[in-house]
């Protein structure tokens, strides 16, 4: 008789992820926290889209990701920037923000994004890492704005190393 092997899952969730919970697959991904935001690199307009968190944003769905962007013939690109927020004594603030490309195709119905590099831009935001050095300046400042516009006073509570990526000393 075989001996089914158990596998350590990951549990999205809310709230305190070890409440009452201390034993075997204890490990959770807790995503509260974070906010996927795009840029439209054409239209310099930003906008939340939570169904980014599971690749069914607006802009991803009816597409067929492929991993050459050659096979895209009009690319128009967009940033998925993820945005982790906490919490400290000063109050909120952006924790990490972390951006990867993404280019679709409406009328051949294809989208090009490299999929691990998403994962692992979320996972660093999680971890409260900025990483925009690579997004063009104009969608530097589109960003800059809407996280500027944000109420409870994120903007004012974040890091200089925030402001000094995005160009806003």
């Amino acid at each position: 008789m075989e001996e089914k092997k158990k596998t350590v899952h990951f549990n999205i969730i809310k709230n305190d992820p070890l409440d009452g919970h201390k034993g075997y697959n204890a490990g959770v991904l807790n995503l509260e926290n974070v906010t996927p935001v795009f840029i439209d690199v054409a239209e310099q307009e930003a906008f939340i889209d939570i169904g980014a968190m599971h690749a069914k944003s607006k802009v991803e769905k009816g597409l067929k990701f492929v991993p050459n962007i050659e096979e895209l013939p009009n690319p128009k690109w967009y940033w998925l920037v993820w945005v982790t927020v906490e919490r400290n004594e000063n109050g909120p603030f952006y924790y990490g923000v972390t951006a990867c490309d993404l280019a679709t195709d409406r009328e051949a119905r294809r989208g090009y994004k490299i999929f691990p590099d998403h994962v692992n831009k979320m996972d660093k935001s999680l971890k409260g890492h900025f990483i925009v050095d690579h997004m063009d300046e104009p969608s530097k400042k589109t960003l800059a704005k809407f996280l500027q516009n944000q109420e409870g006073g994120l903007w004012e509570n974040s890091s200089a190393e925030l402001k000094k990526q995005l160009g806003v000393e």
